[in-house]
């Protein structure tokens, strides 16, 4: 991406604020990993600013969403949220004793707990996001995968911004909540894992974002808005490359990154509505053009 030339505000908001949210968030956590709360107020104050510059500075003036688009989303996202944690405790309610008796069994004891929190955190967030990164690519390559995740209702829409982060099929859910847990699971990681999650979700948020975002240097290793609107393309080419949605790292090594303009996104012409995206795991919009 060439140099971005606007005003002091522009060229502050595409070169510092996805290292200034991630940096900040972290550090906010760090202050006191126990309080669970941390999470939801860094991700409300992350998306609190970005939907505010999407409004003032959008990258598509075209995807500003309508207030009340953007009420329904909000209201969708936050009833997600609430069954992502109770699908999460489940798991552990579950599989928690099975993993510490195959950790015990296996001699998996070996995370390095003495080490620096945050770098237990960086530990956790490449590792979930390198399950993810085949969980993912599984989903666009497979179609009983990409039916069965319903992961096309979340390729379904036409205008992308922060709030899309969690517009994501119900079914998906079961999905999304695996890589850090099996991470956590497998090896004991503790609180590390949460830093992670948030690292992984302030992420997300801003791969969706309608913002104008640099993408050299933290690109070698995150993902940004520019890599992620590509993966939501509505060319299967380009569609299918970029499936790291925190983190761009794998994708460069195992060569499925991608860059460059992204016209149009979806999964087709048309935009399916609400109950036709609830029921893509049943239905496929017969003018998909990215499902596999």
């Amino acid at each position: 991406m060439t140099d971005f030339e606007g005003n002091a505000f522009d060229r502050v908001i595409y070169y510092a604020l996805q290292p200034l949210l991630v940096i900040g968030a972290i550090v906010y956590w760090y202050d006191d990993p126990s309080d669970a709360a941390r999470f939801l107020i860094a991700l409300l104050a992350v998306h609190l600013i970005l939907g505010a510059i999407e409004y003032i500075r959008p990258a598509r003036y075209d995807w500003r969403q309508p207030g009340v688009e953007k009420a329904l989303y909000v209201f969708i996202v936050l009833v997600l949220l609430v069954l992502s944690g109770t699908i999460g405790d489940f798991y552990r309610e579950n599989i928690t004793a099975p993993f510490a008796a195959l950790r015990e069994a296996l001699n998996l004891d070996v995370w390095p707990r003495e080490w620096p929190l945050l770098v237990q955190v960086a530990m956790v967030f490449f590792a979930s996001e390198f399950i993810w990164y085949w969980m993912h690519r599984a989903e666009h390559r497979w179609r009983i995968v990409w039916r069965t995740t319903g992961h096309g209702a979340h390729h379904a829409f036409k205008r992308l911004g922060a709030i899309n982060f969690g517009l994501n099929h119900p079914l998906e859910l079961l999905v999304l909540a695996l890589p850090t847990l099996i991470v956590d699971l497998t090896f004991g990681v503790g609180v590390a894992a949460a830093g992670s999650v948030m690292i992984t979700s302030i992420q997300a948020s801003i791969a969706h974002t309608n913002i104008r975002l640099n993408s050299d240097g933290i690109g070698w290793l995150l993902t940004t808005n520019e890599y992620h609107l590509r993966h939501h393309s509505m060319i299967l080419e380009e569609s299918n490359t970029n499936y790291g949605c925190a983190a761009i790292v794998w994708d460069r090594l195992f060569r499925t990154f991608s860059a460059g303009v992204t016209a149009e996104t979806g999964i087709g012409p048309s935009e399916p509505t609400l109950w036709q995206k609830a029921l893509m795991p049943i239905k496929e919009p017969t003018d998909s053009q990215v499902a596999p």
